[in-house]
């Protein structure tokens, strides 16, 4: 189990995957977004999936809007 992650590493790969994925998405709105997400879940006592938790609930945050 991680007990140590790099958020900012974290928020920039899944904005990188995310702005790539759908240029129409504004970068700075998908890190804001991505950013609120990880805060969301950072206190998990797993942290090996944040990265996938956080793209999933950005991308469908977004999707939303």
């Amino acid at each position: 189990m991680t007990t140590n992650f790099d958020r900012d590493e974290i928020i920039a790969q899944v904005t990188a995957r995310l702005a790539a994925a759908r240029p129409e998405w504004d970068a700075a709105e998908i890190q804001r977004v991505a950013s609120e997400e990880l805060d969301a879940i950072s206190d998990s006592p797993v942290t090996d999936f944040l990265t996938v938790l956080t793209e999933r609930a950005t991308k469908k945050r977004l999707k939303r809007s």
